[in-house]
């Protein structure tokens, strides 16, 4: 290709976007500085898509490697509240940590809902997300 051919610094730009977003989608997860946590200290944020129907509104957040046990799910003023925690298991604290890009330790999430009244239904773990049907009463 030529210089001046339009495919080069196209695919130049696709892949400079693309560096950039995984760059943001680390920082995204990166846990804050040991100075500022304290015990029970929020650590992260799942990301979430939030999808509405004529009846429902589906919320689907990212919590991979996390025991459902460990999620509550909460309505109080129109927002809904996702958090937990998410442990090592016991068996890798022995185990040497090559690499390590899931976040660990408390998380919650706050969304603002759309204007309604919602009821939970039973929240369940599908494909690595923690999904949550609110039912529009």
């Amino acid at each position: 290709m030529k210089k001046t051919d339009p495919r080069a610094w196209m695919w130049s730009e696709a892949l400079d976007m693309l560096n950039r977003a995984e760059r943001m989608h680390r920082q995204m997860f990166q846990p804050a500085p040991e100075p500022a946590r304290r015990p029970g200290a929020l650590r992260w944020e799942p990301p979430v898509d939030v999808l509405e129907t004529e009846r429902e509104l589906l919320v689907l957040a990212a919590l991979p490697g996390v025991d459902p046990d460990r999620i509550t799910v909460a309505i109080n003023g129109g927002v809904l509240t996702i958090a937990g925690e998410r442990v090592l298991p016991p068996e890798l604290h022995r185990a040497t940590i090559h690499r390590m890009e899931l976040p660990q330790g408390r998380f919650e999430r706050q969304l603002a809902l759309p204007p309604g009244r919602y009821e939970v239904a039973h929240p369940r773990v599908v494909n690595g997300c923690l999904a949550v049907v609110l039912r529009k009463v």
